[in-house]
């Protein structure tokens, strides 16, 4: 089961973040959300959620 893991206002956010948890491993998907043109929600396998959002944490407080 994918579960979202956060969502970005822009694409271009998004495909950072997607390149970055790709980068450390982990499956990636990324999808317009439903009913708002600019945000993107990243998703990730549900086994994957806990050690995703350390990684996500970490890469957010970098320079995106």
């Amino acid at each position: 089961m994918w579960t979202v893991i956060y969502i970005a206002p822009t694409a271009r956010q998004a495909d950072q973040i997607q390149g970055k948890l790709t980068d450390e491993g982990f499956l990636v998907k990324v999808r317009q959300a439903k009913g708002a043109k600019e945000q993107f929600e990243i998703l990730i396998p549900e086994t994957e959620l806990d050690e995703g959002q350390e990684v996500l944490k970490d890469i957010l407080h970098s320079s995106l």
